[in-house]
């Protein structure tokens, strides 16, 4: 995601011809959306997209049985 932002700043400064990015080549300011298409294909191929989002789930799931557990006055159990 950051080098799409980046991507995104660096396209509008060459457009805009502001400072140094005005003499760059378009290659060179187009290279972070390569970058970041190249880094999105490799986390869906690798199912690391997939695994982070089912981290997350599981992780709100906890927060929430925690939550009822508190509201109930039962203690949560330590890890041991």
């Amino acid at each position: 995601m950051y080098m799409l932002g980046l991507g995104l700043v660096l396209a509008l400064l060459k457009f805009l011809e502001i400072g140094p990015l005005a003499d760059w080549s378009w290659w060179w300011v187009l290279s972070p959306f390569a970058i970041a298409a190249l880094w999105w294909v490799w986390a869906d191929s690798t199912g690391y997209t997939k695994r982070k989002a089912m981290e997350k789930m599981d992780q709100r799931k906890q927060d929430r049985i925690n939550r009822h557990k508190e509201a109930l006055g039962i203690q949560r159990r330590k890890p041991r």
